[in-house]
């Protein structure tokens, strides 16, 4: 590992209300095999491990705000609460809704929930390769019917994570992050997971990130924008924050994100935004920045490895 050691992590939080953004994160895929296609898989050890040295579990943090997570990401259930889809195969290569339900503790769709990031409910779709990454907000049925407007999917197997929070019920306030697997049909061509590296480059922004994070330790990380080698000052807000940034560790295929503790003041973040990570454990882990400038979202990808 070269000195730049960073981790993309998820904050845990549940007596931790007042410490800065804990992120504990595990991963969704692995740069070394491919996860098999298992439709149907709905907790962490129906979905294989792809890295011998994986830990089993990991806390996810849903808000960069600081509530916990309940459960690992890895599970279709967790607390009571159940991401439930009678869809377990798409087509490859076609945009597809994906049709899902939150079931409560009762057995019954929820139908209420929280604004988190000026949503009620984030949905995340990856790859086994960690590729592929999708950010969606569906639209929510009167009877809690879930449809995710999934763009065209490469074949193979991809995990779907829900985060959101009950605004009723016994898990009123708690942040949950659920998934269930899916294969997309067709022969999968898997990709490589790049190199770590401290800079990437998405539509003429480079992203570089600064850091000396090790796992179960927490450390300041800051991630800088520049374009054409001067510092970009014109972010923009997106979902209350300058940056979103979604984890996903290669090895047992958890999820985690966080947003910079950076204040939003207008339409003129950047080009430093600054976090507080602390990783559960070591390897390598894909990090997906999303960032919103003069109305276009970029969204940069970027491997880092953690000792």
């Amino acid at each position: 590992m070269s000195s730049f050691t960073l981790p993309t992590r998820r904050m845990l939080a549940a007596s931790l209300a007042a410490t800065a953004l804990a992120l504990t994160v595990s991963a969704c895929g692995s740069s070394a095999s491919t996860m098999p296609a298992m439709p149907g898989m709905d907790s962490a050890s129906a979905m294989p491990s792809m890295s011998a040295t994986a830990t089993a579990s990991a806390m996810p943090t849903m808000d960069g705000m600081g509530a916990m997570a309940s459960g690992d990401g890895l599970a279709a259930t967790n607390g009571g609460y159940t991401l439930t889809s009678t869809t377990a195969t798409l087509p490859a290569g076609k945009a597809s809704g994906y049709r899902f339900t939150i079931t409560g503790p009762n057995g019954k769709p929820v139908t209420g929930f929280a604004v988190d990031q000026t949503k009620t409910l984030h949905f995340y779709a990856i790859r086994s390769d960690l590729t592929g990454f999708q950010h969606i907000h569906p639209t929510m049925a009167a009877d809690g019917t879930w449809t995710a407007p999934l763009a065209a999917l490469s074949a193979g197997t991809w995990r779907l994570f829900a985060t959101f929070t009950p605004a009723t019920g016994s898990g009123k306030g708690t942040d949950f992050v659920l998934s269930r697997t899916l294969t997309v049909s067709g022969m999968p061509m898997d990709t490589a997971l790049p190199a770590a590296s401290a800079s990437t480059t998405v539509d003429g922004y480079t992203v570089t990130l600064a850091g000396d994070l090790m796992a179960g330790m927490a450390h300041p990380l800051t991630v800088t924008i520049t374009k054409g080698g001067k510092p970009v000052t014109n972010l923009q807000p997106y979902l209350d924050t300058y940056a979103h940034l979604t984890a996903f560790h290669s090895g047992d295929g958890a999820f985690a994100h966080l947003h910079p503790t950076t204040a939003v003041t207008g339409d003129h973040g950047g080009p430093t935004l600054s976090f507080h990570p602390e990783l559960a454990q070591a390897g390598d882990w894909r990090l997906f920045l999303q960032f919103q400038t003069a109305g276009t979202l970029h969204t940069a990808a970027i491997t880092v490895h953690v000792s």
